[in-house]
């Protein structure tokens, strides 16, 4: 009988650690409310693209990716657009090694994530070292 109760006991210890798990893997909103992201699985990696947009249009038409410095990439949809690239994990909560890239800019830069609750996730993007650079406090949405 005791050996059952230890069983049970382990099990339980085993799912809840399982279920406390964390990760972003959802959908987030930024500090502004202008632009809901997926964030998913892509093979042992974690990317992200843009799902909603408050102002999806300009002009009548939908916003493309304007001011990237390629071209041929400038008349493609702002919406679905994959934006965060292969974050690795790093510890329990930290996510690294990635790249953020900015619509708003056209500028590609060296990221990290980082899960501050279930519900909030810090976003940083930097050039050189991580020391420098700008952060934002997502909320997960679901």
């Amino acid at each position: 009988m005791k050996n059952i109760f230890l069983l049970a006991f382990f099990l339980c210890l085993a799912t809840l650690s399982w279920a406390q798990k964390k990760s972003p893997i959802g959908v987030w909103t930024n500090e502004e409310k202008e632009a809901r992201f997926e964030i998913y699985q892509c093979g042992d990696k974690l990317c992200g693209k843009i799902i909603w947009l408050k102002e999806p249009d300009r002009d009548g038409k939908p916003k493309v990716d304007q001011f990237n410095p390629d071209p041929k990439l400038q008349k493609r949809p702002v919406l679905g657009l994959v934006f965060l690239k292969n974050f690795a994990p790093v510890g329990s909560d930290k996510w690294d090694d990635g790249t953020i890239y900015d619509p708003k800019s056209g500028k590609t830069y060296s990221s990290y994530m980082k899960l501050l609750s279930n519900d909030k996730l810090e976003v940083k993007g930097y050039i050189g070292i991580s020391l420098i650079g700008r952060s934002q406090t997502w909320t997960r949405v679901k």
